[in-house]
């Protein structure tokens, strides 16, 4: 792999709906596609539609590798109730190696996952 391709980063989504949300979640983790997600409850403020809106949500921070981004754009997209998802990149600049190591190893999709 490319030096870019082995890269990890934290994807930031949100939601307001628990069921979706927990749906998102297994997905994300039974197809090795995040090593760790953690749910923050959130107060958010938006321009939506010519308007300010305001809801509780909780805000999602997935620990994966760059590579694979894509897929994990187009999972959030393809199970979440909002027109327009949040969906952000954030690069992970420097890490502890052993818990860089252990995003590697948790999303290596190679890997048979245990009955």
């Amino acid at each position: 792999m490319t030096a870019s391709e082995d890269a990890y980063i934290v994807v930031l989504t949100t939601f307001a709906n628990e069921h979706i949300g927990k749906r998102i979640i297994e997905s994300l983790l039974e197809k090795k596609l995040a090593a760790c997600i953690q749910v923050m409850p959130i107060q958010s403020y938006y321009h939506w539609q010519g308007k300010i809106a305001e809801d509780a949500e909780k805000q999602v921070m997935i620990k994966t590798k760059k590579s694979l981004y894509k897929t994990i754009e187009l999972e959030i997209c393809r199970l979440h109730d909002y027109d327009v998802p949040e969906i952000i990149q954030l690069p992970i600049e420097q890490g502890l190696d052993a818990y860089l190591g252990w995003i590697s190893e948790s999303c290596d999709q190679e890997k048979k996952q245990e009955p």
